[in-house]
């Protein structure tokens, strides 16, 4: 279990990183690397040229683990910065994630080709179609809109609220995976097995970590300005 704290830019990295080890994959997506020593939050976001506040929004929300996302509407998020971290979120799941638990989820089903494991392994091919899909509609509809909505005043017909009601939970369906593992899948007790089951309750959590930021900050911030803006 790692330390709930609200941090602060005077806080320092190391501890944030050392106390809630599931930030590292918040500091990558942010672009930062390790190697920075006794430096504060702020200054490492400083010398990273990541806006500070931006990165203490989404930190101290994926550490309030709490069930119910809260409302945050905060002025001084910056959008591209914001956009820049979901997108790199984007390509660790695509590029990396997904595609290892495969190779995974392959190596630990082994070469009998029978129903169960056909099954399982059209089950995840379809989820990742799935997930290819959202991130699609998300980077080229979604943030395309945004950027153009921050230059110009156009909405081309589009707003922010009609993605929030189409914006699905793609983490459900591999959480339904796991569970068909685990109720049906013979033989299951192999270590290889069970370190894949690992990694997908952690990917579902990451994904699940993901839509919170979408939906508590993204979101918020995006209908915030188009009320500057005054967009319908």
């Amino acid at each position: 279990m790692y330390k709930i704290v609200k941090y602060e830019s005077q806080d320092r990295m190391g501890d944030l990183i050392c106390d809630n080890y599931p930030m590292l994959l918040v500091l990558s997506r942010f672009g930062m690397s390790l190697g920075f020593g006794e430096q504060s939050i702020g200054e490492v976001c400083k010398s990273n040229n990541v806006d500070v506040k931006t990165f203490l929004a989404v930190v101290n929300l994926l550490i309030d683990d709490s069930e119910k996302i809260p409302k945050i509407i905060d002025a001084e998020i910056s959008i591209p910065a914001l956009i820049k971290y979901l997108c790199n979120s984007h390509k660790y799941f695509v590029e990396f994630r997904l595609p290892l638990i495969r190779q995974e989820l392959v190596n630990a089903l082994g070469d009998n080709k029978n129903d169960v494991n056909l099954v399982i392994i059209k089950y995840y091919d379809e989820y990742v179609y799935e997930v290819n899909r959202h991130i699609t509609y998300e980077e080229r509809k979604v943030f395309k809109y945004v950027e153009s909505l921050i230059d110009t005043n156009v909405s081309n017909k589009y707003n922010i609220e009609i993605f929030s009601k189409r914006h699905d939970d793609v983490e459900c369906k591999l959480s339904e995976l796991k569970d068909i593992i685990i109720k049906y899948y013979p033989n299951s007790s192999s270590n290889e097995l069970n370190s894949v089951l690992f990694d997908i309750f952690s990917c579902a959590k990451d994904l699940e970590s993901h839509n919170r930021v979408e939906n508590a900050l993204f979101i918020p911030a995006i209908k915030e300005l188009e009320r500057l803006k005054k967009i319908d």
